[in-house]
């Protein structure tokens, strides 16, 4: 359970082609001109398949904010969520590295299912339904490029991850993650139009 769990919350960031370097447009973060949202594309496989069909498409929502902060929405989060679990919106701040990096650190929580209603039958109705409980926090810290005006490149991302009785709010503590490279993620600004009007 906890490794499907694990590829519906990374699917947005593990899913993609790696390229060997990112290379960022004149002054990167530091023109502020990047502030909009963004979005990804994500593929979640027919878990009850061979794993060759797909179960869903779908986007992240990545929202930079101009006072600094950022929001993330994912369409994953809500598919098979009492089979799997799900996630809460991913919300955080954003800040202009000297280089131009752009740095976004986001936090969330995992739900993760539950049974454990039948421990308790003189409160809840029988059979016991299932449920959801907090099973962690996580605290992630990304790197991205900006490559053009309008797409940003994740380049690299680790993540904390806080069991129930730990402070997710602590940037020193729980378990620190694995460091991930060249990711590859690319990131592309949702452009106000109106061609949609205009068509035929």
């Amino acid at each position: 359970m906890s490794k499907l769990k694990s590829v519906l919350v990374a699917v947005a960031f593990l899913s993609f082609m790696v390229t060997p370097a990112f290379s960022d447009v004149i002054g990167g973060c530091k023109t502020g001109l990047f502030v909009g949202t963004y979005t990804i594309l994500g593929t979640i496989p027919d878990i009850w398949g061979d794993g060759t069909n797909v179960l869903n498409q779908t986007i992240s929502q990545l929202t930079l904010h101009g006072d600094r902060t950022v929001s993330l929405e994912d369409t994953s989060a809500r598919v098979l969520m009492l089979s799997l679990g799900t996630f809460s919106q991913l919300t955080g701040s954003w800040t202009c590295r000297g280089d131009g990096k752009l740095i976004v650190t986001l936090i969330w929580a995992n739900y993760f299912p539950t049974t454990d209603a039948i421990n308790h039958p003189s409160t809840v109705p029988n059979p016991p339904p299932v449920d959801l409980v907090v099973g962690n926090h996580v605290r992630q810290t990304l790197l991205f490029s900006v490559t053009t005006l309008n797409t940003l490149t994740l380049n690299q991302f680790r993540s904390r991850v806080y069991d129930q009785t730990q402070d997710p709010t602590d940037p020193t503590g729980g378990t620190l993650r694995v460091l991930h490279t060249n990711v590859g993620a690319v990131y592309k600004r949702l452009v106000a139009s109106d061609a949609d009007l205009l068509a035929p």
